[in-house]
């Protein structure tokens, strides 16, 4: 699920049995990126835009999401604010390139209540490309829910143990 380069909603999808439901909670201008941004975010020409959203199956909040993106390209490629961004991309079966360019542990009281499960939390982020061209950077943290379906993995923050 870290790893893989295929779409998550279409992962979680296939695991629970059920669609994914994309919650949009923000879509907005952000002159300059958050600090906690990823760096590559940088890489990105402005004015961005930031898109943060979870992703839930039947009643279940399975990961939170944040992306960003220049702001023509998103009012290019995200004509229907609540589909995940897979299926927005890929509806013309151009190619696409993804990159993971991080993992990381979260810990959050925020994400420990939507998920209600105590953190940290694995995360990763990654970039889209199309024609060598930098498309959007995504952030995604999953809820350790998932290890109902994909077996228990260790979360322990590796500078503390």
């Amino acid at each position: 699920m870290l790893l893989g380069d295929g779409s998550p909603t279409r992962h979680l999808r296939l695991l629970t049995g059920h669609e994914v439901e994309v919650k949009l909670i923000a879509m907005e201008t952000e002159v300059i990126p958050n600090y906690q941004a990823p760096i590559e975010v940088k890489e990105l020409k402005p004015p961005l835009l930031r898109r943060q959203v979870w992703l839930t199956c039947n009643t279940q909040t399975l990961a939170w999401a944040e992306s960003w993106w220049n702001n023509t390209e998103a009012n290019l490629h995200l004509k229907n604010k609540e589909q995940p961004i897979w299926k927005s991309l890929t509806q013309g079966r151009s190619e696409l390139f993804r990159e993971v360019d991080g993992l990381a542990l979260v810990n959050a009281k925020w994400l420990e209540t939507e998920f209600d499960e105590k953190g940290p939390f694995w995360s990763r982020h990654y970039r889209f490309f199309r024609n060598n061209k930098e498309l959007t950077v995504i952030r995604e943290v999953f809820n350790p829910k998932l290890e109902l379906w994909l077996g228990s993995t260790p979360r322990v923050d590796p500078e503390i143990s």
